[in-house]
């Protein structure tokens, strides 16, 4: 098995801004499309996520994904949540992702699957979030290198004056110590958010990710706007990409531009493309934003 090249828990904790980009998987996805990423990620990202079945849609286990990428090289940040899995199943699995080497790993509650969802599958929901932070921290205390860096969701909003951020504070104090915030285009919205957990006293216990993506069209920005509410995609956006002759290259630079200005808001540590089911298009967002040296 190869080293990975970049470590994320190194990179989001050095003086640069570190990168990550989702794996982009489906219910057929297997060991060679995985491969075939790595071969475009390679030397450009500090960090592969893997998703715990997104939108309850059924793909790869992220057991599986993340020993792939680290048979190719790269440092994997899959992502477990209670939706699906018990205490027994997410201790498992755990168990079996270090095991393997991986050191990162995003930890949450998750969200329960729809009522007109095509599967209807049951949820679980046998832990919290920060039951699962906690479980996870411990595994230190009991396997030898056992430390898991530990992050957790968290969403960037207008924080009314004296918000203490309770529940990251106590998700802090379980274990996690970085932050992902959902998809979020809007600067003003990130800034001021900032500003509040600095206020919150928090910034000193995480590390905080900007969640970003490079879309293919208008429709993409307006799906992912309308399914995952929590996003923050302005209009001027949508309103580039509708007006564009090439909308995939107009949503590379918008992609691009906002990397750059993301990075240069103070406390921000890291930026992470989640993915629109091109690839491609999330590799050329990072060699446009000028954030990583060529490979």
């Amino acid at each position: 098995m190869n080293t990975p090249r970049h470590r994320y828990r190194h990179a989001l904790q050095g003086p640069s801004t570190a990168i990550s980009v989702e794996l982009a998987l489906g219910a057929a996805s297997g060991a060679a499309d995985v491969a075939a990423q790595a071969d475009m990620l390679r030397g450009r990202v500090d960090g592969v996520q893997v998703l715990d079945s997104p939108l309850a849609w059924t793909q790869m286990s992220v057991v599986a994904a993340s020993s792939l990428l680290l048979q190719a090289g790269l440092d994997p940040l899959p992502m477990l949540t209670c939706r699906d899995r018990n205490r027994i199943g997410l201790l498992s699995d755990l168990l079996g992702l270090r095991a393997l080497g991986v050191e990162s790993v995003l930890l949450g509650r998750g969200r329960r699957v729809g009522k007109r969802h095509a599967l209807h599958a049951s949820t679980v929901f046998d832990m919290t979030g920060r039951e699962l932070i906690a479980m996870a921290a411990g595994l230190g205390e009991d396997v030898p290198g056992g430390d898991l860096f530990i992050g957790t969701g968290a969403k960037a909003h207008r924080a009314r004056a004296g918000w203490t951020a309770d529940s990251l504070r106590a998700r802090g104090e379980a274990g996690a110590q970085f932050l992902m915030t959902q998809l979020c285009f809007d600067v003003g919205l990130l800034r001021h958010w900032l500003d509040a957990l600095v206020a919150a006293r928090q910034t000193w216990r995480y590390s905080v990710v900007v969640s970003l993506a490079a879309f293919p069209s208008a429709s993409t920005a307006r799906w992912v706007r309308d399914n995952l509410r929590d996003s923050r995609i302005p209009d001027a956006i949508i309103q580039r990409l509708e007006t564009a002759d090439d909308p995939a290259e107009e949503g590379v630079a918008i992609c691009a531009e906002a990397m750059r200005e993301v990075a240069a808001l103070p406390g921000v540590s890291g930026i992470h493309l989640m993915s629109t089911g091109n690839p491609e298009l999330a590799v050329a967002a990072v060699k446009a934003s000028g954030l990583r040296d060529p490979a």
